[in-house]
């Protein structure tokens, strides 16, 4: 008995791989492959929108349906301004070690073509909005247009681009509430304060990555404004984000979970960061911006998370014993 396998023709394999090297210039303007840029704009979205499920009483599988759009809103944010921002940067992009290869800077991917690709973003973004009241109709405006729209804009003039990133990519957390409620509580502003210092935390040690390449190139950030005073700032950052959490997690009336798990576990986790961090050396800054992507927002929201399903639980119990003591 004998068998035979038929492997690929080889014009069926050239085929395949001239597709797979089109696409990769456009994969990589995405940044897709560099997830924890898209879980920052996530986390503050899921974070406002199961502080905002636990007020509101939301039931728990549309609080699981409304995270799941907030995660593919927040992928498609997140490639979007990764393609408007290198549009504008291309110039500053060649002049950078670490950015001179992307797609726009090295000439893969044409100025026009990358604008039809950000359209085709902001299309989808603004179908999945069409049908929300007016209050989440105008947040979702102003941070698709003039807020994401001219952050790369802010580098150029100011040493403070990370404090406009900050309002951009934490609108999220007004956004949920505004859904959902139609309004925005003082606790939300107050975890909108939170996240922005946050977001000036980690922007800060990502954008040390670059510090020489930036002064050459005339690129401002607030790595270079802090100096050799940057683990000191960055530690009054870190107690600005739990100062807004404890804060908003008061006005909310959040129970012990969330205190111990977001409030403690985050502070020990910022703590512990800081001191490890290397602020002179380019991988030890990536990693660091890397795990605030995945772990620390993770763990924050365990504790929204977990006080959330508390106080579910606890509604659910308390209506069983009236429901069952009433007859």
């Amino acid at each position: 008995m004998s068998s035979s396998v038929t492997s690929p023709s080889p014009r069926s394999a050239s085929f395949t791989q001239s597709i797979a090297a089109g696409l990769e210039p456009w994969i990589n303007l995405t940044r897709v492959s560099r997830f924890a840029g898209t879980m920052l704009v996530f986390w503050p979205y899921a974070w406002g929108l199961t502080m905002t499920a636990r007020s509101a009483n939301l039931p728990i599988p549309q609080f699981f349906y409304l995270l799941l759009c907030g995660f593919i809103g927040a992928s498609l944010s997140h490639s979007a301004g990764c393609v408007w921002n290198d549009i504008l940067d291309r110039n500053f992009d060649r002049q950078v070690e670490r950015t001179k290869g992307r797609p726009i800077a090295a000439g893969k991917i044409s100025v026009p073509g990358a604008v039809a690709f950000l359209w085709a973003h902001l299309g989808i973004m603004i179908w999945m909005v069409r049908d929300v009241n007016a209050l989440a109709w105008k947040i979702a405006l102003v941070t698709m247009f003039p807020l994401a729209g001219l952050y790369p804009l802010m580098k150029r003039i100011t040493y403070w681009p990370q404090a406009w990133l900050g309002i951009s990519m934490n609108a999220g957390v007004v956004m949920a509430w505004a859904f959902i409620t139609g309004s925005i509580p003082t606790s939300a502003f107050a975890l909108l304060g939170g996240t922005w210092a946050w977001t000036i935390w980690y922007d800060t040690i990502y954008a040390c990555q670059d510090k020489k390449d930036d002064v050459k190139a005339g690129v401002k950030s607030t790595a270079l404004l802090f100096g050799n005073s940057i683990k000191l700032v960055l530690a009054l950052f870190a107690s600005i984000m739990m100062g807004g959490l404890i804060l908003a997690g008061i006005l909310n009336g959040h129970d012990l979970p969330y205190f111990l798990l977001s409030v403690g576990g985050g502070s020990l986790y910022l703590a512990v960061q800081l001191y490890a961090v290397d602020t002179d050396s380019p991988k030890s800054c990536w990693a660091a911006f890397h795990r605030n992507g995945f772990n620390l927002g993770a763990l924050i929201w365990s504790g929204f998370l977990a006080d959330y399903v508390w106080a579910t639980k606890g509604s659910v119990l308390t209506d069983f014993a009236s429901r069952t003591m009433l007859a």
